[in-house]
């Protein structure tokens, strides 16, 4: 198994993504450490992961308040004897379809500051825990929306170039301590959203050089590989998971 005895956080573990990769980091033997804010639905990804033999504890907690995550990580790592792998799901209500010039400017700035936050925040608890052992992996999530330039994404264009920002900066500032830092680039994947309707895929699947939209198992699959020691000559890139509508 490519993560076996490996130790992973994964905040927003109760959503769409976040729920698919922890089920994915289990499965492929590491002890996943859910966190996000609703007990309930965090519950119900510990139970699958447990009902199929894998290891999964949960913690509520709002991973945009700095004590929280610090003191939750504190605590990961005192169990666990060490944080392997951190991975941010989390996700911030942004409004989109909506012109930039018809845009109120707190609704461009609130996902920023939301999604930069968090992601700050994980990001950079992780990285002082990684780098005082010497080896770790901090995997981000963006969108095709950071280097899109049009679908009126408004301020969620702006929030996902800068974790992609962050991403390259903070591989630059922790590498030569043995944390790796990438992200994930995706699409828009339609399995995380069933209400999604053919008219509104149309302009996207037009987009892609595949025809088609990503799928929530490869971006799974794709976590574990970055996760993985098998990954190891990789930091500070962003793997493109957008089907060919965005070219690097």
């Amino acid at each position: 198994m490519l993560l076996e005895n490996k130790n992973a956080i994964v905040y927003g573990a109760a959503g769409a993504i976040g729920g698919a990769v922890a089920r994915a980091f289990a499965q492929n033997g590491a002890n996943v450490f859910l966190a996000g804010r609703t007990l309930a639905t965090l519950e119900e990804v510990a139970s699958d992961i447990r009902a199929q033999g894998g290891k999964a504890e949960v913690a509520q907690l709002d991973a945009l308040d700095q004590a929280a995550v610090e003191a939750h990580a504190d605590a990961v790592a005192a169990a666990a004897g060490r944080i392997d792998v951190s991975f941010n799901a989390v996700a911030i209500d942004a409004i989109q379809g909506v012109a930039l010039t018809e845009l109120a400017v707190d609704d461009f700035v609130d996902p920023i500051a939301g999604y930069g936050r968090t992601n700050f925040l994980t990001a950079i608890t992780a990285a002082r825990h990684m780098a005082a052992q010497g080896a770790g992996v901090i995997i981000t999530v963006t969108a095709s929306s950071a280097k899109e330039s049009r679908h009126m994404m408004g301020g969620f264009s702006l929030a996902n170039a800068g974790i992609e920002a962050l991403t390259r900066t903070l591989a630059g500032e922790v590498g030569r301590s043995g944390v790796r830092v990438v992200g994930m680039r995706a699409n828009f994947t339609p399995d995380t959203h069933p209400g999604a309707t053919e008219a509104m895929l149309a302009p996207l699947l037009r987009d892609t050089l595949l025809g088609r939209l990503p799928r929530l198992a490869e971006l799974a699959s794709t976590a574990v590989f970055l996760a993985s020691d098998g990954a190891g000559a990789m930091s500070g890139a962003m793997v493109n998971l957008t089907c060919g509508a965005i070219i690097d």
